[in-house]
């Protein structure tokens, strides 16, 4: 694969996976770009640095020693954030040699009138850009990147936002805006190119990524993983599970003498005294849990309906830093994602 989309409802992690990917791709030597569309500077944050421009800029090296794998090489991260008022600038003067027209253009407004009377513009320079990016190739005629990695829109815009190049087509017969509309779905429906869904085990992310999935085949955009993130580890074996809805308090209770509550004496009083506190709130958290692991269960199979790879990547706890991101991407590259 060459482009890689990811996309993934509010709150689910796709920029941190966006990233994860990127550095998990870039891992054994290659060259990936990594772009933001959405103006929010999530990627700059993720890598502390400084807001990212409207140029592609190189962002960290990496080897596959960081994501704690074996094997050799030092890859290299780029990033772009587009900036939608740029790129029509860019697309003016590539099509139709505006120049300096270009520029009075800008000044005048017609940037922001042309992208908010016709939505879609924006949604065509933001895709043109990173398919430029993905045919781009150097004076060696070399690709200029191994890989693309596009933190893309939600997964509620994801169908529309890819194929709004398709709907351009056929509104403009003839022309440049014809040619280079075709030209971006060719790329955006071809086998180098995998549109990535970013879940939670929740029922509402997970019914909005069977909805998503189920939108790009009818659209025949190519579908790559699911991307489960933030899943926790089981506390309690199947059977513990199992057990959560039945009368435990007595059994609880000699459990927690068994482990040292109740004092050096452990009569039984002082055990019953010591534990009676705790065995209501020990209790409910178990029960919580089970339906949690229940619920996971549940949203696991729905998800495994899809017949897609899936991949999973633990919740870190003490949140996502570039520590954390190296985590994910190494867990991504062992999976089989990257």
């Amino acid at each position: 694969m060459r482009l890689h989309v990811v996309s993934g409802k509010g709150g689910t992690g796709k920029t941190t996976l966006a990233a994860a990917l990127a550095i998990a791709l870039a891992a054994e030597g290659g060259r990936t770009l990594l772009i933001e569309v959405e103006g929010r500077q999530g990627i700059a944050e993720l890598f502390g640095i400084a807001a990212l421009p409207y140029q592609e800029r190189k962002i960290a090296a990496v080897t596959p020693a960081q994501l704690g794998l074996p094997g050799k090489g030092s890859g290299e991260i780029f990033a772009l954030a587009i900036d939608t008022e740029q790129a029509l600038l860019e697309y003016l003067d590539m099509f139709y040699k505006l120049g300096r027209a270009g520029k009075a253009l800008q000044k005048v407004g017609f940037v922001d009138f042309a992208t908010t009377i016709a939505p879609g513009v924006r949604d065509v320079l933001l895709t043109g850009k990173a398919c430029e990016a993905a045919r781009r190739k150097g004076p060696d005629g070399r690709r200029a990147y191994d890989a693309i990695v596009m933190d893309a829109p939600p997964t509620g815009r994801i169908t529309r936002f890819l194929n709004v190049n398709s709907e351009v087509a056929g509104l403009a017969r003839i022309g440049p805006i014809h040619g280079q509309a075709q030209a971006v779905m060719r790329v955006l429906r071809s086998p180098e190119t995998a549109v990535h869904l970013v879940t939670l085990l929740e029922e509402m992310p997970v019914q909005e990524t069977v909805d998503g999935v189920t939108e790009l085949h009818d659209a025949q955009l190519p579908v790559g993983g699911v991307l489960v993130n933030m899943v926790r580890p089981p506390i309690l074996d199947a059977a513990a599970v199992a057990a959560v809805d039945g009368d435990h308090r007595e059994e609880v209770a000699l459990a927690l003498g068994e482990a040292g509550l109740g004092g050096r004496s452990r009569t039984a009083e002082t055990v019953r005294t010591a534990v009676e506190p705790l065995l209501d709130p020990l209790l409910a958290q178990a029960r919580e849990h089970a339906e949690r692991v229940e619920l996971e269960r549940e949203q696991r199979a729905a998800l495994q309906q899809l017949r897609l790879p899936t991949y999973e990547l633990p919740l870190l706890g003490e949140g996502v830093d570039l520590g954390g991101l190296y985590r994910l991407a190494g867990e991504l590259k062992r999976q089989g994602a990257a």
